[in-house]
Parts: C-alpha cells; sequence; structure tokens
C-alpha cells in the first residue's frame, strides 16, 4: 500500500519544523508540489529548502499546475468546491503517475494542515473515488496563529474567556461574531479589521521568514499604516499571507 504524508511545515521560519515532521521528511520518496506561479516561487523555494535538509539523496519531486480559481466568487462555496474538485484530478495524476507501490508520498504544507488548509479534504476526495488507493497521515505543525501570538508576546485568549478563527470573508459579511471579544481573522483580502475603529489589532504578515512585518494598535490609529504596508508588501512580492488578532 502506498503511503502519502500531509507535513505541516509551519508559517515560514525553517526552525519551526517538528522533529516529527523532519523524519517524515526524511522517510518521504516522493515530494508533490503544485506551482501556483512565478509570483509564489519563495514559497516553493522554502519546500526545496527543507526537503534538501532532511530528505533523502535519492527523493523526487513531481510538479503539477495548481488550478486558477476566481478569487472574488459570487458564489463562494461554489467556486472553492470547483477548484478543489480540478485540484484533486491535478492530484490524483501525479499520485497515480510518480508513487509506486510501497513508497511514500509527501506534501510539504504551509503552517498546520488542519487549520484552512484543503489537502486533507483533497486526499479524500481521491480516495472517494475509489481509483487511486492510498493511507495517509497528517503531521501537525506550528500555525500562523501561534507564530503571530508568540511574535506580539501575547496569549491568544484572556482569563477564563474564549476566542474564535474565522476568515476575513466572514468578518466583512457577518460582523464580530457573538459571545467572543477575540477574534483571530486569516484570509483577509477585504481588510475587514478596517470596520472595527474601537478594537486593538495584532497584525502580521509573512510570519516567521526574513520578509515579516508585524503591526499593533488600536484600530483607528494603525489601520491606515497597515492598509499601506499590506499593500506595497503584496506589490514586492506578488502575494501576501497576513493573520491578525482583533480584541475588544
Amino acid at each position: 500500500m502506498r503511503k502519502i504524508y500531509v507535513i505541516g511545515i509551519g508559517a515560514g521560519h525553517p526552525d519551526h519544523l517538528t522533529l516529527q515532521a523532519a523524519k517524515a521528511i526524511g522517510r518521504t520518496d516522493v515530494f508533490f508540489v503544485l506551482d501556483k506561479g512565478e509570483a509564489k516561487e519563495s514559497m516553493i523555494e522554502l519546500r526545496r529548502r527543507m526537503m534538501k535538509a532532511y530528505g533523502r539523496p535519492s527523493r523526487r519531486i513531481a510538479e503539477g499546475r495548481d488550478p486558477d480559481r476566481d478569487r472574488t466568487p459570487t458564489d463562494y462555496q461554489g467556486t472553492v468546491a470547483d477548484w478543489r474538485h480540478r485540484r484533486s484530478e491535478v492530484t490524483e495524476a501525479l499520485i497515480s503517475e510518480h508513487l509506486l507501490d510501497d513508497e511514500t508520498g509527501g506534501f510539504l504544507v504551509w503552517g498546520d494542515p488542519s487549520l484552512y488548509d484543503s489537502t486533507t479534504a483533497i486526499l479524500e476526495e481521491i480516495l472517494a473515488r475509489g481509483q487511486t488507493l492510498f493511507e495517509y497521515e497528517v503531521i501537525p505543525a506550528v500555525s500562523s496563529v501561534s507564530t503571530l501570538a508568540a511574535k506580539h508576546r501575547i496569549p491568544l485568549n484572556r482569563v477564563g474567556r474564549p476566542f474564535q478563527v474565522t476568515t476575513g470573508r466572514r468578518l466583512a459579511d457577518e460582523g464580530w461574531p457573538a459571545g467572543v471579544d477575540d477574534v483571530i481573522v486569516m484570509l483577509d483580502a477585504q481588510q475587514a479589521f478596517t470596520a472595527h475603529p474601537d478594537a486593538h489589532i495584532y497584525w502580521g504578515a509573512y510570519l516567521g521568514t526574513e520578509d515579516e512585518l508585524l503591526a499593533s494598535g488600536p484600530v483607528s490609529e494603525v489601520a491606515d499604516e497597515i492598509l499601506r504596508i499590506r499593500a506595497e508588501a503584496r506589490e514586492k512580492h506578488g502575494w501576501i499571507m497576513d493573520t491578525y488578532l482583533l480584541r475588544r
């Protein structure tokens, strides 16, 4: 039976790789990489560095093209479902062609695979079709959320109180979640924090990398600065990944 590791590699710092993840990389015969284009080349390069540092000399790399998708759809759920389906077809073709019987494959996943990542759902879709068989194991990792808290030297929760992790889209569409005063926001292309000037924000982008950016303060005072920094960084790198905590 073929085996696949879904390996969380952290938010960007090579030292955030866990011992479990490093050992899994060392047991992997074939690494699967979905190319997102030149703008994301730096993301792929970090994966290559980890493969070289911890992988077998005989390791192989199988690359496929990540399907494009509409980033501002009217039907968000339907658009994501279609993109995942097309991505699963590309992934299944890579596994079928490059992973031999009794070999181990690996996906190096940014952050933690349990938090806003589609790899496990895509593998489940492939298995459900019944044409390509394998077993898989998920290796947890340091997430951008925990990295954000560490960089700002803050706890995510306050004593005896909950916090919620959500997306920028939901914060923009539905407003502040009920029952919580601490909201961690990911995937915020809308910059939804600007609608909450009375909150305090702890913001970070490219967390754990040499391009890391941090800002904090009352939203009313730092929102414009964050918007400026974010726009400049996106123009420079061609992509941006940021996370923030809003505290009421």
